[in-house]
């Protein structure tokens, strides 16, 4: 059986991969697809792909899905819908794309000014710097921290310094969901509602979620992931047979970001199908 992965993210945003090199370790690990799905970002698929193209002549069968990954509103927290199969030349998704990295930049500029006023020695310089033509997320700011010796990795950089409730977070602006599944669709994609399990949610309110969502067009849900544990996979994957939703799955690989997540099988037990495909490109 051939293997795949979903969910993937590169330097381009908070991976610490080039786009060109996930392409690379995905080969390694014998996958033949993988959806780059950066953070409100796609400047990293042209690169994937010429790099999938070098590797298939190389004699590797790696195929590069084009994917986004946007966050958006939900109950004064956000949820993250993928885009597989987009057009990454679509003009309203760029657009919407850009204004998010505008709404990124502007919060980034107000956590950075909380830091230093704490005496941490930061500047949005500074990040941009280590990160150079790059989606500036949380997770910059978490491995500068670590890098500079003000906190020992990056989950205590996130409970100090960058999570809801500590003095230095700053809220940012979100699309509504409807709006990211009207982006995604319109960009010739499938919107896929990324690890549903994750946003601290009941299960009716997982359920409640999913029919709002299906309701403005959802495709899939991604019930394969590497957070997964005990009956996850299953509950998943009976709100994908209750909402007639196609299944994706996903490591959510970030590279060193993120190290005991492997592209391609996570925490090491993590199989994707290729066979999911066919579902998701009929949805």
């Amino acid at each position: 059986m051939n293997y795949i992965d979903l969910h993937v993210h590169s330097s381009k945003s908070d991976g610490t991969f080039t786009p060109a090199e996930v392409a690379e370790r995905a080969a390694q690990h014998g996958l033949t697809a993988i959806a780059l799905t950066d953070h409100d970002c796609v400047s990293g698929i042209a690169e994937a792909e010429c790099a999938a193209a070098k590797l298939r002549a190389a004699g590797h069968a790696l195929r590069i899905i084009p994917g986004v990954e946007i966050s958006a509103d939900y109950k004064n927290g956000d949820i993250h819908i993928l885009g597989l199969f987009i057009e990454p030349s679509d003009s309203a998704l760029t657009a919407a794309l850009d204004e998010a990295i505008r709404c990124r930049d502007a919060r980034n500029e107000k956590m950075v000014r909380r830091l230093r006023d704490a005496g941490i020695d930061i500047t949005l310089e500074d990040l941009k710097l280590e990160a150079e033509d790059t989606v500036i997320t949380r997770a910059h700011f978490a491995r500068f921290l670590q890098l500079h010796g003000y906190v020992k990795s990056c989950s205590e950089a996130f409970r100090r310094y960058l999570d809801k409730g500590t003095p230095f977070y700053v809220p940012r602006e979100y699309l509504q969901p409807e709006r990211a599944i009207e982006l995604i669709r319109g960009a010739g994609g499938v919107p896929v509602l990324a690890h549903p399990l994750l946003y601290h949610l009941t299960p009716d309110g997982v359920r409640e979620l999913v029919a709002r969502l299906k309701a403005a067009g959802l495709g899939g849900i991604e019930a394969i992931y590497s957070a997964n544990t005990g009956s996850d996979e299953g509950f998943v994957r009976q709100l994908a047979a209750q909402y007639g939703l196609a299944i994706s799955g996903g490591s959510d690989f970030h590279g060193a970001a993120k190290p005991d997540i492997e592209i391609g099988i996570g925490r090491g037990r993590l199989r994707i199908p290729e066979e999911l495909l066919d579902s998701l490109q009929r949805a």
